[in-house]
């Protein structure tokens, strides 16, 4: 009981094998769902734990406004080397927010100057084109949302493959993916062990855009040259450019899963091994969110329980 109360700080380790089960064995939509939610809950306990250590911790410095029972002398034994962990606790907490802090500013930062770049442009649909030799493609969410893409990046690809890419980056905008992959560079930033999740969630995401791409363009043969060829192109390109269309996630992987059969929306059967390992990937989240969950909530009762009426 007592040790499970840091319990939260080390169950995202679980993240790396339960990733790689979600990204090899699920759909990409529900790898991605799944994985999303793991990592919030994760970092919230994570970042809820370390808040409360620092308050267990802090309790007692003379003039702090806390309730004076949280520095009594069994909450404090209830937490182990209460004294390290809780010095600990505020640098980590600190740590916490400022990487959040940093991260939302570079997202605001990136949006509002690729914005001033786009809002000059014309375009008759969702769709501009930047005339630039750099070769990239992304989906740019606002208030009216904008799919921008580079000369460079359609003299690449032929016709075909231009819808691939434009139903692509319209995949990432309809399916609200820059909001996930938010969430996901957040819950990374405040918990460095969900670092594999994000990893994890940018290619699915990826692979969610593929295969929504397939399937409006009806050829999976013909979005897989389209990564092929954007990743090429981008590989030869000089300087830091913007978001590429092929830049996140093991292009080959993309590529190689684009050259199989359709992946089912549904899970498979549980007596397949695929619908074994989305058992097991499944269980693996579900019994580490739980336990984060129950530790958590733990060390919340027992500063309740020594809190005065």
């Amino acid at each position: 009981m007592r040790l499970a109360i840091y319990l939260p700080l080390i169950l995202p380790l679980t993240a790396l094998p339960v990733a790689r089960l979600a990204t090899d064995h699920l759909h990409p939509r529900a790898a991605t769902r799944l994985l999303t939610s793991a990592a919030v809950v994760l970092a919230a306990c994570s970042t809820l734990c370390l808040a409360l250590l620092m308050i267990v911790g802090t309790a007692q410095v003379p003039g702090n406004p806390l309730p004076d029972g949280w520095s009594d002398p069994e909450v404090r034994d209830e937490v182990p080397h209460l004294r390290v962990f809780g010095t600990v606790a505020i640098l980590a907490l600190l740590a916490v927010l400022v990487a959040g802090a940093v991260v939302t500013c570079r997202v605001v930062s990136v949006r509002r100057r690729t914005w001033k770049v786009v809002r000059g442009l014309r375009a008759d649909d969702d769709v501009a084109v930047l005339r630039d030799d750099e070769p990239y493609a992304f989906a740019l969410p606002g208030e009216r949302p904008r799919i921008v893409v580079s000369t460079g990046m359609l003299d690449c690809l032929n016709d075909k493959e231009r819808r691939a890419l434009i139903a692509h980056e319209r995949a990432h905008l309809d399916c609200r993916h820059h909001r996930v992959l938010f969430l996901a560079r957040l819950a990374a930033a405040s918990q460095p062990l969900l670092r594999p999740l994000h990893t994890a969630i940018s290619y699915t995401v990826e692979r969610w855009a593929d295969e929504e791409a397939a399937n409006a363009v009806g050829d999976r043969r013909t979005t897989a040259l389209a990564v092929g060829k954007a990743a090429l192109a981008a590989k030869k390109s000089r300087g830091e450019a913007l978001p590429a269309f092929a830049a996140t996630g093991p292009v080959p992987r993309r590529v190689a899963a684009l050259l199989e059969p359709t992946p089912k929306a549904t899970w498979p059967p549980p007596r397949s091994r695929t619908g074994l390992a989305a058992i097991v990937a499944a269980a693996g989240t579900t019994v580490s969110v739980v336990s984060a969950l129950n530790a958590t909530v733990a060390l919340v009762v027992i500063l309740k329980a020594a809190t005065p009426l």
